[in-house]
C-alpha cells in the first residue's frame, strides 16, 4: 500500500486543521492506520491509530479529547482532525499502515508510511 499523506500548514494556537491520507493498493480495509509525528529534534512519537474496520482507536494522551482519527474505506481514505492546536503540536505527521489489524501504537509495527505533511502552530 502507498501513502500520501496532506493538509498540514500554518495555523494559530487554538484553531483547528484536519489531516488526510490517501492510499492505493489493495486490502486497505485490512489495515490497521495510524499518525506519527516528529518535531525538530525529537523522537517520533505516535499520534492516533485506527483498527481496520474503524471500530477501535486509540489515541495519545498529549492529544486526547483535541485529535481524532477516522477513515473511509470506501474512500481508501483516513483522516486526523485536530482541534485546539497547541504550538507544542508543530511537527511533520505521517500516516502509516499495519498489516496487524489492530489499532497498535508501536511504530515498529507499521511496515508503510506516507512522505509526512508539516504542521506548524504558531503562538
Amino acid at each position: 500500500v502507498q501513502l500520501q499523506a496532506s493538509g498540514g500548514g500554518l495555523v494559530q494556537a487554538g484553531e483547528s486543521l484536519r489531516l488526510s491520507c490517501a492510499a492505493s493498493g489493495r486490502g486497505f480495509s485490512t489495515y490497521g492506520m495510524g499518525w506519527f509525528r516528529q518535531g525538530a529534534g525529537k523522537e517520533r512519537e505516535f499520534v492516533a491509530s485506527t483498527s481496520p474496520s474503524g471500530g477501535g482507536a486509540s489515541h495519545a494522551e498529549s492529544v486526547k479529547g483535541r485529535f481524532t482519527i477516522s477513515r473511509d474505506n470506501a474512500k481508501n481514505m483516513v483522516y486526523l482532525q485536530m482541534n485546539s492546536l497547541k504550538y507544542e503540536d508543530t511537527a511533520v505527521y505521517y500516516c502509516a499502515a499495519t498489516t496487524t489489524g489492530l489499532a497498535v501504537t508501536r511504530d515498529g509495527l507499521y511496515g508503510y508510511w506516507g512522505q509526512g505533511t508539516l504542521v506548524t502552530v504558531s503562538s
